[in-house]
């Protein structure tokens, strides 16, 4: 029994009364009402309209609340912002499976199809509850308002929840996003599509994507990495099989880095994904991350920074610290060492002392002196400004001057 009465933003009712001159019935679906009974704010909205034919037709209707985009003709899906919000409209429609990955399905709308059959190919029930905005009622045909308020994660359907293998990483998502237990069906539906190599159809975008939503849109996001053990998905990632005790304390650090992260998206990832390698060698990382992107510079970030934090916990000598600002910042890696329970404190207050928390110390020699001094242009210009630097960074060096004092002294 739903005792909590729906609620939704009150300008939208000047939509819905257009719909209604059309005869068309507006049901508002999915993520907005689920979040609605977990009082999450949501400025994003979805709505599957009722009645029509073409979603052009729907287009028309729309125009005068202001500029509609089409996403996906095929799909029976457009856009509107209107007042502050974003809005998704849809048409009813079944998805037919017609060859392999995650986009090989042919989308039909029907306008003669009821709630019940066109959310039926939803993945989650907690996903496919709606509410009719003219008969005021929720619709709840599978029963997911009762595994949300018994935090059950359950399938709407096995046949169509096995067709899109992308479904199983949105279960990792939804897992750690709202501490739900998987229902038992749903648990071994998932762990046999990793078995039967499903996963291997997903472009790796999407896996970076779902990755993403894991590490940007949960508290704990070890829930999410536990579930991929559970199901056996090391069968997909066999980078990830880690000692119990090594698990257990990698996925505790990416939960602390959570609560307290103080970043920016990008970057939170960057160092959730740093924080989940550090127990990996480069191989492992490379073949790991090559699931997820094939931005070489970005896994390459990665590497570095995690043999940096390595290095920065055996030694934070000054030069030390200086030679690891040139490759990472201090700042992110005294955020990693916290992470892992090591106190950065010490070795944050030095950087800053030294001015190097998020960038290295400025080289005092650069290719222009070296030409002033009588060298000509050469391939060794380079292991000689190296050789300058590195010798300024381990001395202390202050000026120019006394870099080329260095300089001519080593000729």
């Amino acid at each position: 029994m739903i005792h909590k009465k729906f609620e939704y933003p009150n300008k939208l009712e000047e939509i819905f009364d257009k719909l209604d001159d059309f005869n068309l019935k507006a049901i508002i679906v999915g993520g907005y009402v689920r979040d609605f009974f977990l009082s999450k704010i949501s400025k994003d909205i979805d709505i599957e309209v009722y009645g029509l034919s073409k979603i052009d037709a729907l287009i028309n209707i729309l125009q005068e609340f202001g500029e509609v985009n089409l996403v996906g003709k095929s799909f029976g899906v457009c856009k509107l912002h209107y007042k502050g919000l974003d809005i998704d409209f849809s048409m009813p429609r079944i998805d037919n499976k017609t060859s392999t990955g995650h986009r090989g399905f042919k989308v039909t709308t029907k306008k003669e199809l009821n709630f019940t059959s066109a959310s039926s190919r939803r993945d989650f029930t907690i996903n496919a509850m709606g509410y009719d905005t003219l008969t005021k009622k929720i619709l709840d045909p599978f029963g997911g308002f009762q595994d949300l308020h018994n935090k059950i994660l359950k399938m709407v359907d096995k046949k169509s929840f096995i067709q899109d293998p992308l479904r199983v990483l949105r279960a990792m998502g939804m897992v750690a996003r709202f501490e739900l237990d998987v229902e038992q069906d749903t648990l071994r539906l998932c762990r046999q599509m990793v078995v039967d190599n499903l996963l291997d159809q997903l472009p790796k975008e999407r896996i970076y994507e779902e990755f993403k939503k894991l590490f940007l849109n949960t508290d704990k996001p070890s829930l999410g990495f536990y579930f991929l053990k559970d199901i056996d998905a090391t069968h997909f990632f066999p980078e990830l099989i880690f000692e119990d005790a090594v698990l257990e304390k990698t996925l505790s650090s990416l939960d602390y880095f959570i609560t307290n992260k103080k970043v920016d998206a990008q970057t939170n990832i960057k160092l959730l994904l740093v924080l989940l390698c550090y127990p990996l060698d480069e191989k492992k990382i490379n073949s790991f991350l090559l699931k997820l992107t094939n931005k070489k510079k970005f896994s390459d970030t990665i590497i570095i920074m995690q043999k940096d934090l390595k290095i920065l916990k055996n030694n934070d000598n000054t030069y030390s610290l200086k030679k690891l600002a040139t490759t990472s910042k201090i700042s992110e890696l005294c955020l990693l060492l916290d992470a892992q329970g090591f106190h950065s404190r010490d070795i944050y207050k030095k950087a800053k002392r030294l001015n190097i928390l998020s960038n290295p110390e400025p080289m005092l020699i650069k290719g222009r002196d070296l030409i002033q001094l009588g060298l000509n242009p050469s391939k060794k210009f380079s292991e000689i400004l190296a050789s300058l630097y590195d010798a300024q960074l381990k001395s202390g060096l202050k000026t120019k001057e006394e870099v080329i004092n260095l300089y001519y002294q080593s000729l």
